[in-house]
C-alpha cells in the first residue's frame, strides 16, 4: 500500500517547477502586484459585506487569474479547470489545496466589472509607473504600428452592415435580445495584402494577395530604449492608422523626440503634426506612383526599418506565444481583452530584460 503524501512531499513538488523555471513564479519576483490594488477597489466598488452573503473573492487574486488567463489564453472554464489542477497556478494565487477557487461565471463577471468600469488603462498605467520608478524610462525614441486582431465574424446581409455603419440597429434585431447580444456592431471588415509566395515554378504572382479581415486593431508605441510598450489604442479593423498617430497614440514622455514607423503614417497631415509637436519623423517615405523608388530613399528607409522593425517582434510575441484573438463581442471588451494581452507582454519583456541585465 503507497504511504500518504506529506507536506514536505508538496514542498518538493513546488521546489521542482522552481526548478523547470515556473513562468508564475518570477511573475510574482518581478511584479507586485499589490500596486493594482487601489485601481482594482475603484472600479469593481466592491460593498462592505454589512448585507451578509459570501464575501467577494480578493481582487488581487482575481486579477491575476485574469493574468493567468491571457498568458495562457485560456477560456473561463478551462481557467477554473486548471487553477484547480496545476500547483503552479494555486501558487501564484497564493491558494492552498483547501481553499475556495473563483468559478468560470466569477471570473466572468470581475472581466466584466472591469470592462463596464473602462479600468484596464488605468492597470496599464499603473505598471508603466512602477516601470518607470524602477529606472526603465521610455527612452532613444518611440516606433509606432499597429496590428489587426480578428474577432468572430458576423453574417450579416448588405442591409444590415450599411445599417450598422450608419451607427444604426437594424430594425430586425430591436425586437430580439438575443440575436442583438450576440451581433458585434462595433468591429469592421478590412483588406491586408501580404506578398504573393513563388509558385511551384520558380515564378512569382504579378500582385500581393488580398486576405480580408474582421475584427479590430491593436495600435502601440514602444520605445527604443527597452521595448516596452508605452501607449496602445483599440479600434476596429477599418480604422485608418495614419489618424491614430495624432489622437494621443504618441508617447510625450519619451526623452528622445525620434519617431519610426511605415509608410501607412506617412501623410502631410502626419508630418505637419509631428514638427508643430515637437517630434523628429523618421516613417518611411511611399514609392512615388508610377516611377521607381529613388535609390536615396531605398537606402534611407532600408536604415530605417532597421529600428522600425523591433515592433514586429512585439505583434509577433502577442500572436503566437499569448495566442491573441477577440472571441467577445464590442469593443469595450476587446480593448479589455487587447489591453490585457499589452500588460501581460511588458511582464513578459520586464523578465527578458532582468534575465539579459543579471547574465
Amino acid at each position: 500500500m503507497p504511504e500518504a503524501s506529506s507536506f514536505f512531499d508538496f514542498d518538493d513538488r513546488l521546489k521542482r517547477l522552481s526548478d523547470l523555471g515556473d513562468q508564475l513564479e518570477a511573475f510574482g519576483r518581478a511584479v507586485d502586484f499589490e500596486i493594482f490594488r487601489p485601481d482594482l477597489a475603484a472600479a469593481l466598488n466592491y460593498s462592505t459585506g454589512e448585507r451578509g452573503g459570501r464575501p467577494p473573492f480578493d481582487p488581487v487574486l482575481m486579477f491575476k487569474v485574469l493574468v493567468i488567463q491571457t498568458t495562457n489564453n485560456l477560456s473561463d472554464e478551462r481557467t477554473e479547470f486548471l487553477i484547480n489542477d496545476r500547483l503552479s497556478f494555486m501558487r501564484f494565487l497564493g491558494l492552498g489545496l483547501d481553499d475556495r477557487v473563483p468559478d468560470a461565471r466569477t471570473i466572468w463577471l470581475f472581466r466584466e466589472k472591469l470592462t463596464r468600469a473602462d479600468a484596464i488603462k488605468g492597470l496599464f498605467a499603473r505598471f508603466e509607473t512602477a516601470l518607470r520608478a524602477s529606472g526603465y524610462i521610455a527612452m532613444s525614441g518611440q516606433i509606432v504600428d499597429a496590428s489587426l486582431v480578428v474577432a468572430p465574424k458576423q453574417r450579416n446581409t448588405d442591409e444590415e452592415r450599411r445599417t450598422i455603419k450608419e451607427g444604426r440597429v437594424p430594425e430586425d434585431w430591436k425586437n430580439r435580445p438575443a440575436k442583438l447580444r450576440h451581433k458585434d456592431r462595433d468591429a469592421r471588415w478590412t483588406v491586408k495584402f501580404t506578398k504573393a509566395k513563388e509558385r511551384p515554378d520558380g515564378t512569382k504572382p504579378p500582385v500581393d494577395i488580398a486576405i480580408p479581415s474582421f475584427g479590430y486593431q491593436n495600435h502601440v508605441a514602444i520605445d527604443v530604449g527597452h521595448g516596452f510598450i508605452r501607449t496602445w489604442k483599440v479600434t476596429d479593423a477599418a480604422a485608418y492608422e495614419g489618424a491614430v498617430l495624432r489622437d494621443g497614440l504618441l508617447d510625450t514622455t519619451n526623452t528622445a523626440r525620434t519617431v519610426w514607423a511605415d509608410t501607412a503614417y506617412r501623410s502631410a497631415v502626419n508630418e505637419a503634426f509631428m514638427e508643430d509637436n515637437g517630434f523628429v519623423s523618421r516613417v518611411h517615405r511611399k514609392k512615388p506612383k508610377g516611377r521607381p523608388m529613388p535609390e536615396r530613399t531605398r537606402r534611407a528607409n532600408n536604415a530605417k526599418s532597421k529600428i522600425r522593425s523591433r515592433v514586429e517582434h512585439v505583434f509577433a510575441d502577442q500572436k503566437t506565444r499569448i495566442g491573441l484573438v477577440v472571441r467577445t463581442i464590442g469593443i469595450a471588451r476587446a480593448t479589455t481583452r487587447i489591453g490585457l494581452v499589452n500588460l501581460v507582454y511588458n511582464i513578459r519583456r520586464l523578465l527578458f530584460i532582468q534575465r539579459r541585465e543579471a547574465a
